[in-house]
């Protein structure tokens, strides 16, 4: 059901914590469903130098969470902000469908902290435009109900 990588970022998640002086702090999530992320950046020069996570929810949560700290530590804020949960989903080796929400959120805890970042230092990114940080959404496909 689970791919061995998934299994490997939910027993042994990277990027794990807070960061107490971040440049940037997102948090997304459904507390009626109860998977919640929260995404600290450290930015130096546009790059994120830095990055941790704190996520409750399930394995496939806490999973898609440290694979997308991983994929975005390095990059630029445009990189970043380019990552879909696709690509994340593809990095896990696959995720269940009913599990897909689980990485639409780490593409959306990603946003979160640049649209933090971004109000922070009067910056505008076109990939923000209508994104809104505090929207109550349900990431769980309909289908599945």
């Amino acid at each position: 059901m689970y791919s061995e990588i998934v299994m490997d970022h939910f027993t042994n998640p990277r990027n794990v914590g807070e960061i107490p002086d971040a440049d940037a702090v997102g948090q997304v999530g459904n507390p009626k469903c109860g998977d919640i992320m929260k995404m600290y950046f450290k930015i130096e020069g546009n790059i994120i130098v830095d990055v941790k996570f704190k996520t409750f929810g399930c394995g496939s949560a806490i999973a898609s969470s440290s694979m997308a700290t991983e994929m975005v530590k390095g990059k630029t804020v445009e990189e970043a902000l380019a990552l879909s949960n696709y690509e994340v989903a593809k990095e896990l080796n696959g995720l269940p469908p009913a599990k897909m929400h689980c990485s639409l959120l780490a593409e959306q805890a990603i946003k979160s902290a640049i649209f933090d970042y971004a109000k922070k230092n009067n910056l505008y990114y076109k990939e923000l435009e209508g994104f809104d940080p505090d929207a109550e959404e349900d990431h769980h496909n309909h289908d599945e109900e």
